[in-house]
C-alpha cells in the first residue's frame, strides 16, 4: 500500500515505476517470497488456485488473460499498477473486473519452489542422444 502513487513504468520494479507484475514481485520480495516476474508466471508458478469468492488479502489476481495482476488489498478491494499514464492505487472489484477475472492464487514458499525447479529443468540441455553406426 505504500507504493500507492508511483507511476506505472512497464517493466518497472522499483519506487521510480512499476508496471502490474513488477508490483507484486515487489510486494512478495519484502516478504521473503520470491516470485517469477511476469503475470503469467506467476499465475502458472502455483497449482492450488483461488476462486473469486474466496479471494482473501494478499492473494494475487488476474485479469485479461492473465494480462493483468494485482494483490487483494480488503475484501472487495486490490492494489495494483494498471496502465501506462496511471499509477498504483487500489480500486474495488467491479463487476467489470469480476468479467475479465482469471483465476487467483495464493502464494507460498513451497510453490514458488516448485515453479523454480520446474523452469530450471526446462533450460537444462536435453541429454545427449546415442548415434548408430553402421
Amino acid at each position: 500500500m505504500s507504493k500507492r502513487g508511483i507511476p506505472y513504468v512497464w517493466g518497472g520494479t522499483t519506487d521510480r515505476g512499476y508496471d502490474c507484475s513488477g508490483l507484486t514481485l515487489k510486494a512478495y520480495a519484502a516478504a521473503g517470497i520470491e516470485l517469477p516476474r511476469t503475470a503469467e508466471e506467476q499465475y502458472n508458478a502455483f497449482t492450488r488456485k483461488i476462486a473469486w469468492d474466496d479471494l482473501e488479502p494478499g492473494d494475487l489476481v488476474f485479469f485479461h488473460g492473465l494480462g493483468h495482476v494485482g494483490m487483494i488489498s480488503r475484501p472487495g478491494y486490490m492494489v495494483h499498477a494498471p496502465h501506462t499514464g496511471d499509477v498504483v492505487k487500489e480500486e474495488r472489484l467491479s463487476a467489470w473486473r469480476k468479467d475479465s477475472f482469471v483465476g487467483a492464487v495464493r502464494p507460498d514458499r513451497k510453490g514458488v519452489a516448485r515453479w523454480a525447479q520446474i523452469q530450471k529443468q526446462r533450460r537444462a540441455p536435453a541429454p545427449a542422444m546415442p548415434t548408430a553406426t553402421l
